[in-house]
């Protein structure tokens, strides 16, 4: 976790008032769709956390217990599955080849153990719901010219943050290889 370091809290007029620009993502291109909710993941990272904090502080506040069980149900089947996915060669091969598949399987594997406990809605609007906000505003939110060097940066391996770990935890491509970003790069020069 050395060199780690989280980037700074965007303004609001960047996240969501008026420079921000926000337009339906072109569902028939499933790459590009991608691509765009990756960026955006990562260069508004530090908006995304504390958003789902101050959200998970409310739902806290009501109902804590659940919460608490909900986020720890969560928590254990993400570790138990990255643990599996680096030790267990087929498991990790599915991860690569189908990410999304992936995350909805450890979302659903979740909501399956919180119904057995009880605590659903609990789950559902304290730690799905801030999720699911945060994965539709990185859907529509277009990016600007200082989000796309932030993020290459991040790809070369220049700057390494909490949410590119995550993602790469997660098996998710951040757009580019290295080696594919460097040639584009020389190429345009």
């Amino acid at each position: 976790m050395a060199g780690v370091q989280p980037p700074p809290l965007r303004t609001l007029d960047d996240f969501l008032l008026s420079s921000a620009r926000f337009a339906v993502p072109d569902v028939r291109n499933l790459d590009r769709w991608n691509n765009r909710i990756i960026n955006n993941l990562l260069y508004y990272q530090s908006n995304y956390f504390l958003s789902v904090l101050v959200f998970l502080i409310l739902v806290g506040y009501f109902q804590p217990l659940q919460l608490f069980v909900g986020a720890m149900v969560v928590t254990l089947l993400f570790l138990g599955f990255v643990w599996v996915a680096e030790n267990r060669a087929p498991i990790r091969r599915f991860r690569r080849n189908h990410p999304s598949i992936t995350v909805f399987g450890i979302l659903f594997t979740g909501y399956l153990f919180m119904s057995v406990l009880g605590g659903v809605a609990v789950f559902l609007f304290g730690v799905a719901f801030p999720i699911l906000m945060v994965l539709v505003h990185a859907s529509l939110r277009l990016r600007s010219l200082k989000n796309k060097m932030e993020n290459r940066l991040e790809i070369i391996g220049l700057k390494r943050t909490p949410m590119g770990l995550l993602l790469e935890a997660l098996g998710q491509d951040c757009g580019l290889s290295k080696y594919l970003f460097i040639q584009c790069f020389l190429k345009s020069c």
